[in-house]
């Protein structure tokens, strides 16, 4: 029962890597580049959260507060790349990555200045609420938290795979040039793409605080939800959620039953034996491509 629980709860756990992980994705499927910045705008997105319905701040109602903090972080995924990321635009993948790194540094910063950098608590209305099940002990919070990230999941998979704006936005991914050649408005695209992955960051970053406090050095947590991707396989959205629910369930059982430290380096292990043994991930999409 103890292991059930384990598992449990570190299925909660990867769901935020994953989504964390579906921000990576959704980058990478525009631009097949990465944002090293994904978990500062998880971060960001739960201290705007937290800014709109804690008492202490503008206190709205908590769905329609969480909703408009979505759009607030959506706006700032757009204005990141209208007036930041566009800046490169035609330069090597490698400028992307430095870009992204620094403007973690910039996020971590602006809201370090705003809300400080003592833990806080997120006010949520299922706060120490569980419902039990036989000997298991379920939060409401991680019942939602598996929810949401499976809808979320599936709506993603659906929009790139069924839907024309998902196709272009693939389209463009594969060769940006020759996408604008033939009509498809690849900056509109990728403006679009980096809204949307504020708005799953946002997402990602309530249900982190949910469970717990929330600092500006969360953003860190992208660093798993990276390895998550990588083992899920960069461009699958299901296996960017694999790859979180993987780490999410081995780091417990690893505190739990390994020598101590194992459970810091357990995603790390896990991703370096995914890539020795495939090394395009779990889920892999490989396209081939004419030069």
């Amino acid at each position: 029962m103890e292991l059930i629980q384990l598992i449990v709860g570190g299925i909660a756990s990867g769901c935020v890597y994953g989504l964390v992980a579906l921000g990576f994705v959704l980058i990478y499927k525009a631009s097949e580049g990465v944002n090293f910045a994904q978990g500062d705008m998880m971060m960001l997105g739960a201290f705007v959260a937290l800014g709109m319905v804690n008492q202490d701040y503008w206190a709205l109602p908590f769905f329609p507060g969480i909703l408009l903090a979505c759009a607030a972080m959506g706006g700032v995924g757009y204005g990141i790349d209208r007036f930041v990321v566009r800046r490169i635009f035609g330069q090597p993948q490698f400028a992307l990555v430095i870009l992204t790194i620094a403007l973690g540094f910039v996020l971590r910063f602006v809201a370090g200045s705003i809300w400080g950098f003592t833990p806080l608590v997120l006010e949520t209305p299922f706060a120490g609420k569980h419902v039990k099940l036989g000997g298991l002990v379920l939060g409401y919070e991680d019942i939602l938290t598996i929810l949401v990230t499976a809808a979320l999941t599936l709506g993603l998979w659906l929009f790139f795979s069924r839907t024309k704006l998902g196709l272009a936005a693939q389209a463009a991914s594969q060769n940006q040039m020759a996408a604008y050649i033939v009509g498809v408005p690849v900056r509109r695209i990728n403006s679009m793409i980096w809204a949307l992955s504020g708005v799953v960051a946002t997402i990602a970053g309530v249900l982190y605080a949910s469970k717990g406090t929330i600092d500006p050095n969360i953003g860190l947590l992208g660093i798993k939800a990276f390895a998550a991707a990588v083992i899920g396989g960069f461009g699958s959205l299901p296996g960017a959620l694999m790859g979180g629910l993987l780490i999410g369930v081995v780091e417990p059982i690893a505190a739990r039953y390994l020598p101590s430290g194992f459970s810091q380096m357990s995603p790390y292990i896990l991703m370096l034996i995914v890539l020795t043994t495939r090394p395009g991930g779990l889920f892999a999409q490989i396209h081939a491509k004419k030069v």
